[in-house]
This record gives C-alpha cells, sequence and structure tokens, in this order.
C-alpha cells in the first residue's frame, strides 16, 4: 500500500502517504527500450533508402514524448503527506514537488476522521476536521486505500463521548 505508519516506541505515530508507482524505474528503462526497439525495427527494411529520412523523425518524436510525458508523471508524482499523531497534537504536512508545503495542525481530541462515500471529487473521499479547518488527506490513493485509511484513522483517533 501505498501508506505506512512507523511507530518507534512510545513516541508519536507517524503515517506517510505517498502517490502509487505502478512502472518502477527499472520499468521504465526497459519500456522505453523495447518501445524504441520495435518502433525501430521496421525502419530495417527501408535502411539506405530516402524513406528511411522520411519516417526517422516521427519515430524519433513519438519515442521522445513517450519518454518526457513519462519523466513528467514521475515528477508530478513525487508528493508525500506525513501524518503525525501524538498526545497532544495531530499534524499533517503535504510537501509538493517544488518544496512546497501546506501544514496543518490540532489537538487530537477535537479531530475527526470523516469519509464522504458519495460527496467529494473522488469516491470515499477521506477529510480530518478540527481546529476550524477540514482538509482532505491521501486524495491520491484508491478508493479502496481511502477506506483502508479511513478505518486505520478512526482507530487511532481519541473516541469522544
Amino acid at each position: 500500500m501505498p501508506y505506512e505508519w512507523i511507530e518507534t516506541g512510545p513516541g508519536p505515530a507517524r503515517l506517510h502517504l505517498w502517490p502509487y508507482r505502478s512502472l518502477p524505474r527499472t520499468g521504465f528503462v526497459i519500456f522505453i527500450g523495447a518501445t524504441a526497439t520495435l518502433l525501430l525495427l521496421p525502419l530495417l527494411a527501408v535502411l539506405g533508402t530516402p524513406v528511411l529520412w522520411g519516417l526517422l523523425p516521427f519515430i524519433v518524436a513519438a519515442i521522445w514524448l513517450l519518454y518526457y510525458f513519462l519523466q513528467r508523471s514521475y515528477r508530478d508524482g513525487e508528493l508525500l503527506e506525513e501524518l503525525t499523531l501524538s498526545e497532544d497534537r495531530v499534524d499533517l504536512v503535504r510537501t509538493e514537488r517544488r518544496g512546497t508545503r501546506q501544514e496543518w495542525s490540532a489537538h487530537p481530541y477535537w479531530v475527526e476522521a470523516r469519509l464522504h462515500e458519495k460527496k467529494g471529487p473522488v469516491p470515499n473521499y477521506v477529510t480530518l476536521s478540527g481546529g476550524g479547518r477540514e482538509v482532505e488527506i491521501g486524495a491520491f490513493l484508491s478508493a479502496d486505500e481511502r477506506l483502508s485509511l479511513y478505518g486505520d484513522l478512526s482507530r487511532r483517533l481519541p473516541v469522544r463521548n
């Protein structure tokens, strides 16, 4: 799962969330290499003819565009959300690719995890409310992962009577 709880003894519990990567870096290299090979293979039939020079720019452009957009997808996914739960404070820090940070904190007694099953931009939308604000958490996770995250948060946050 693209989130994990990090607990180091009696101190605060930390939750790290990040977007899922379906294509790891090694798979990326293999995919680009195989695609380039398969696209260049038909050029062997026109090797040494003027047709080669007509087709080559389009094939190189297709390979470059594929490389560019996959790299852009990797850069856009460089995102980390970190939730810290301690006895006297809940902190949520979202760090984006360019280093911009969004921070939210509240007292754990007033924090409530909410699951918006039908409302929101995505199904099973999870928010934390408290301290006068409501913030999203894990919006980049799949619907099932957000449901699991909601269960984890509900168990770890203090129960109010």
